[in-house]
């Protein structure tokens, strides 16, 4: 019997919410997986190329760390992944890969004892990421508010509203989370932390309430975003000039080098600056527009492999 894992792409940030907002977006990482006499990794599409197809596969690792949890030996697995998530673009790429690897184990581990309630694997995607706002709306779906006190997480999920639309331009470069993450000072002013609190509040009530009109005033960041642009060339003038295009706020997505616009309705003017804007700096990119993702990871049980014949 094959299970099979479906989840979603996320942003997190969204602005001023550094850590703490995220949102699930329509490109998904697959896996299908069943209990084996030895672990064998497939990965397939072009996406996935070079991560390991072994034991150190990060899913092999996140099945193993949850029967780990349980004092249980992880059974030999057979492994079939593929993704349409860019990897180190400001995705959440690895969030989906813990997410996927959890819910994959929590099945496996259904075989022998009771398995892991959805709030105990987000506590543990959590842990392990470091933070909740991308394993929260990978998981969940569609928006993610999020609290970690280091010990415990929350997360609150917000349906987006109807009319709300991305657009986002993946550059063809990578930036290792590490990378921008290292370009963060260490402290900050009480006034760039008011500044982040207040706009992450009115971003949530705009949100929320559906007025997303809100959405003009409410994207600014003074904690992270002004420190990577180095890293990201191009987004300065998205953040500064979206809004003349149709974007109603724009941001970096994650760690970058991914750009996002909020927008009523699809802008089709929009995605053609973005992609411009990229093509100025040398850049090629790729641009998707559409809505968010509602629905969260899914799992399901199947006979047989998708795709094959068997």
């Amino acid at each position: 019997m094959w299970v099979r894992i479906r989840v979603p792409a996320s942003t997190a940030n969204l602005g001023p919410g550094f850590d703490s907002l995220g949102m699930a977006l329509p490109l998904f990482t697959t896996i299908q997986v069943r209990r084996s006499v030895r672990t064998k990794v497939v990965l397939q599409g072009p996406v996935l190329q070079g991560l390991p197809e072994n034991e150190d596969n990060l899913v092999v690792q996140m099945i193993g760390h949850l029967f780990a949890l349980r004092n249980l030996e992880p059974p030999p697995v057979e492994l079939v992944m593929e993704s349409q998530i860019p990897l180190t673009r400001g995705l959440g790429s690895s969030a989906a890969a813990i997410i996927g690897g959890l819910l994959a184990g929590n099945v496996l581990l259904a075989d022998q004892e009771k398995p892991f309630s959805t709030d105990e694997l987000f506590q543990i995607a959590t842990r392990l990421e470091g933070h909740p706002d991308n394993v929260g709306a990978s998981l969940y779906g569609g928006l993610v508010v999020t609290i970690w006190d280091g010990q415990r997480a929350y997360c609150q999920k917000l349906m987006p509203p109807a009319s709300l639309h991305v657009t986002l331009a993946v550059p063809s470069y990578p930036l290792p989370t590490e990378r921008a993450r290292g370009a963060l000072p260490m402290h900050y002013s009480k006034e760039d932390a008011v500044f982040n609190l207040s706009h992450t509040g009115f971003l949530v009530a705009a949100l929320a309430s559906g007025k997303l009109q809100m959405l003009r005033h409410a994207m600014r960041d003074r904690l992270h975003q002004p420190y990577r642009a180095a890293l990201v060339p191009g987004m300065q003038e998205i953040l500064e000039r979206g809004q003349e295009y149709g974007a109603l706020g724009c941001a970096l997505s994650g760690a970058g080098p991914s750009v996002l616009a909020l927008s009523e309705g699809e802008q089709p003017e929009l995605a053609r600056f973005m992609r411009q804007v990229f093509l100025e700096k040398g850049i090629e990119a790729q641009v998707y527009s559409f809505r968010p993702w509602s629905d969260g990871a899914e799992v399901e049980r199947e006979e047989v492999l998708e795709g094959s014949s068997r």
